[in-house]
């Protein structure tokens, strides 16, 4: 039996034949920038403390997912992760599990110059940075905060600590930062730094998001062609990866375009989210739910919480909907769901 016929037996099948292996885990809801495509500047009304799940529930559902559903990859996110003052305690524990996930961590990258040495002793493999511009005006304008040098401070850390390759997110803001992405491009072939461009996903706090004025990912590949010349890597090679990857100037450095509304993949999905209050998404844009949290609480065994898991998944949709007129956004807002 092939490793995929054995998770499609026992793990996080769907009834479109998707087997879900990546994890993403987020381990709170605050955040300490207000970046204007995911929240208002006052901020949201965080979860109450005794809500989120506690360091060892987390660990105890990552557990769950790896030793009996079938999961591979583990994502830890926000909300800001860097926040979780239990942090470098969870990826220990995670990665000493058997078998051993792949643990990375998606972050704004403020306070990882502080901690990228810990994480990556503690076993982490990679970090994923968001970072939408190298002017310190426009992250002002985008993000609510001067914290532009401590971002690039903390890929800096990560680099040197090993947590590579060191993964930059981008988002193109029509009018803010949209003929950005040349610079940013640069900035990070020159430090070795893998880039990522994401098309705006209607996910804000606001629900302001608006399909006329996203960057779409055909015009962010027209901006970076003109000037570095790219060639589609194989596609053959990118499996369930949501970005279409391009060498530039021939390569061997690429970047990544990540088409999520103009060019959905949800075909190939292979992910589940869980909240910081312990909730099971089958989707980044899922409208429902699946709660582990209370029967955690109230003394479920593994194998029960891997049926409930396993219960979750198989009425996920064939696809998030975006382009469909009956389209809703989900209620909860990025910060709260998890990257």
């Amino acid at each position: 039996m092939t490793a995929t016929e054995e998770a499609t037996q026992l793990g996080l099948a769907d009834r479109h034949g998707r087997v879900a292996t990546d994890l993403r885990v987020s381990l709170t809801d605050r955040c300490n920038l207000r970046c204007t495509y995911c929240m208002p500047e006052e901020g949201l009304d965080w979860l109450p403390k005794p809500d989120l799940l506690t360091d060892d529930e987390i660990v105890r559902l990552v557990s769950v997912a790896v030793t009996r559903l079938g999961v591979r990859e583990i994502r830890f996110t926000g909300g800001e992760p860097l926040l979780r003052r239990g942090l470098v305690g969870i990826v220990a524990r995670t990665t000493e599990l058997a078998p051993r996930p792949e643990v990375s961590l998606t972050t704004n990258g403020i306070g990882l110059a502080r901690q990228a040495q810990a994480l990556k002793d503690a076993g982490l493999d990679r970090v994923n940075v968001s970072l939408d511009t190298i002017r310190p005006d426009t992250f002002v304008q985008l993000a609510r905060r001067d914290r532009l040098k401590d971002v690039q401070a903390g890929l800096e850390a990560a680099h040197d600590a090993g947590l590579t390759p060191v993964k930059v997110n981008a988002v193109l803001m029509r009018g803010v930062n949209d003929q950005q992405a040349p610079e940013l491009l640069e900035y990070c072939l020159e430090r070795g730094y893998e880039l990522r461009f994401i098309e705006q996903m209607p996910l804000d706090a606001q629900h302001g998001w608006n399909r006329a004025t996203m960057i779409t990912a055909d015009e962010i590949h027209q901006q970076l062609d003109e000037r570095f010349g790219l060639t589609p890597v194989d596609a053959s090679t990118r499996g369930s990866a949501p970005a279409e990857s391009f060498l530039v100037r021939g390569g061997p450095q690429t970047v990544g375009i990540i088409a999520s509304v103009t060019r959905p993949f949800c075909g190939d999905c292979d992910r589940v989210r869980l909240t910081a209050d312990g909730q099971v998404r089958d989707c980044l844009f899922a409208r429902t739910e699946s709660d582990l949290r209370t029967a955690l609480r109230s003394g479920a065994d593994d194998d029960e919480l891997a049926d409930r898991w396993r219960r979750a998944m198989r009425n996920k949709l064939p696809g998030h909907g975006i382009n469909d007129p009956s389209f809703l956004q989900p209620t909860r807002p990025m910060s709260a769901i998890g990257g």
